[in-house]
């Protein structure tokens, strides 16, 4: 019999023969980064904006670019880059996540190995202090793919992640962007989160709802690797979970078809499982990368009244796309042997 602390990675151990014959040796190593994608960001943009988002951007692409370089597996890259994003404040992950209709942060991510079809996801938590951790610790050290509310929460300290207070996920112009989507919908403003601090306000109030952050990998070995996690939906109701942490919406990976990660209206990337259907195009219809993001996007998404968003995409053999339709997507992205490419304009 299976030894009891090996049962929940059995169907990795049987996929492996699978995915060996995907994975290519020392092949080159690529890794794309999202911020999230939207219209109102690139609309209220400022120079001091930009340069701040090209910052955290660069920053991320350099913590994943790190590990590929040293060797490092796609999931331990992907891993890298988006703990960076949830670390900063001005992307809506971790730090700097939404708040729902009653104030509170709730936070969702999921992380998938491409050789072995492993998964694992967190949704609703409110104290793990980088979301996507947790996700690969569900992966990794538990029998499941997703853990919510509380019970990942617990997961997570009694595994040892760090946890914060709700003070640790406040920043005012989080606050402030969520304060104006609660009056445009003629909704009551709920108290401030206490404690939360007073801080100056830096730059405009942007009114976007939503965003998430992501990376896609591919290590030496030719195997990929996908993530995705986000602070949800400005003023969503409370327990409402998008497509982030879904595997086959928001994220997929597997060595015969390709890693992808989402962001936009979630709704949307569910109804359309956007992850899995990219890498069935590719998979089954021999799209390319770009041919199946470009499809799913513009022709499925796009064309159902507020399915916003982009996707970022790569294969063993394909290097990192993007693709996206609205005004713009932050991203950023570096092949083995290339210089890195920071993209924040529309």
């Amino acid at each position: 019999m299976l030894p009891a602390v090996l049962r929940p990675h059995l169907w990795a151990l049987l996929a492996l023969p699978l995915s060996s014959a995907f994975a290519q040796q020392n092949v080159k190593w690529a890794v794309a980064v999202h911020g999230g994608a939207g219209s109102a960001e690139w609309e209220h943009m400022d120079k001091a904006s930009a340069d701040a988002y090209r910052a955290g951007l660069s920053k991320a692409l350099a913590a994943a670019v790190a590990k590929l370089q040293a060797g490092a597996s796609a999931v331990d890259a992907v891993e890298a880059g988006i703990r960076v994003l949830e670390d900063d404040p001005l992307f809506n992950a971790g730090r700097g996540s939404a708040f729902n209709a009653e104030g509170k942060n709730e936070m969702d991510a999921s992380i998938m190995d491409g050789a072995t079809l492993a998964a694992g996801a967190v949704a609703g938590v409110a104290t793990a202090k980088n979301p996507i951790s947790l996700a690969r610790a569900v992966m990794e050290r538990t029998p499941h793919v997703m853990l919510i509310g509380s019970g990942a929460d617990a997961f997570a300290r009694k595994i040892g992640l760090p946890v914060m207070p709700p003070s640790y996920f406040f920043s005012e112009q989080r606050w402030q962007e969520f304060a104006n989507v609660m009056q445009q919908s003629a909704r009551p403003v709920p108290p401030r989160p206490v404690p939360a601090p007073q801080s100056a306000l830096q730059g405009p109030v942007v009114p976007h709802r939503y965003g998430t952050v992501g990376v896609v990998a591919r290590d030496k070995h030719g195997n990929i690797a996908a993530g995705t996690s986000t602070g949800g939906m400005q003023g969503k109701m409370p327990g409402r979970v998008g497509d982030s942490p879904i595997i086959g919406a928001g994220t997929y990976a597997a060595n015969r078809s390709c890693a992808v990660s989402c962001t936009g209206a979630g709704e949307y990337f569910i109804r359309l499982a956007v992850a899995k259907e990219i890498c069935a195009l590719v998979q089954y219809r021999n799209f390319s990368v770009q041919q199946a993001a470009d499809y799913v996007i513009q022709k499925e998404v796009g064309v159902l009244k507020g399915g916003e968003g982009g996707v970022i995409v790569l294969s063993t053999k394909e290097d990192p796309i993007s693709s996206f339709n609205t005004l713009g997507m932050f991203r950023a992205r570096q092949t083995e042997g290339g210089k890195p490419a920071v993209i924040v304009e529309k």
